[in-house]
């Protein structure tokens, strides 16, 4: 199927049903898919056994990660973002209300919480319910033009020249392996991106083990590239 990108150019906002219709301004709210997500998420694990949560397959890579371990790398991926290499401009006082973010943002698992002491669901998910929760309280805070102001490096990897396709601006791509820069705006519509693909993933192992699903993902970013 082809894929479509019907996202705003201003806010970054998309219309998930694949017309262009939805207009913006900069009075809009940013990003309102936040708002949703955390929910999306639960309804698709709600009900899941342990033996569902850590099935893991070496026939697919994207099964290499258990149910689990996708969870992990959500809950972990929003505070590495906004605070391990946003917050000298996001929380310059250190004010984001996170605890132990060296088992958060910078453990030994691999992109993931610190398995040692997140393993359990129940304690995963309020992790990255604050997380969500802390990405909507930025978004309500700040407007476009600071989004669209500020700007980081991106170091190199091997993803990124075809990640960067997703996106419709605020990002710069060179090199190979490429690196570039990516603005505020821009980093949120990227971790919107790479949640809803784990989402999507949490979805192809649930119908690897014969389960259904209990939601439609949204068809944005990077898990529908060509």
């Amino acid at each position: 199927m082809e894929a479509t990108y019907p996202w705003n150019i201003f806010a970054g906002q998309w219309n998930v049903t694949g017309t262009k219709s939805m207009s913006s301004s900069q009075t809009e709210k940013l990003f309102p898919e936040f708002d949703d997500l955390y929910s999306l998420i639960l309804t698709e694990i709600t009900g899941l056994s342990e033996i569902n949560l850590d099935y893991k397959s070496n026939q697919w890579e994207w099964a290499e990660w258990s149910i689990r371990n996708q969870l992990s790398h959500m809950a972990s991926l929003i505070p590495r973002w906004l605070i391990a290499r946003w917050g000298h401009i996001l929380f310059p006082n250190g004010d984001h209300g996170f605890i132990n973010l060296e088992g958060i943002t910078n453990s030994t698992s691999d992109r993931r919480l610190d398995d040692s002491i997140y393993w359990d669901t129940d304690l995963i998910l309020p992790i990255l319910c604050k997380s969500i929760t802390l990405t909507q309280n930025i978004l309500e805070t700040t407007d476009l033009e600071f989004l669209q102001k500020h700007k980081i490096d991106r170091a190199p990897t091997p993803q990124w020249a075809m990640m960067s396709k997703a996106h419709p601006h605020g990002i710069t791509v060179s090199g190979s392996p490429a690196s570039g820069s990516m603005t505020l705006e821009a980093t949120f519509r990227h971790i919107y991106f790479e949640e809803i693909t784990h989402l999507y993933n949490i979805q192809r192992l649930r119908m690897a083990q014969g389960l259904g699903t209990n939601i439609i993902v949204p068809r944005v970013g990077y898990w529908v590239l060509p």
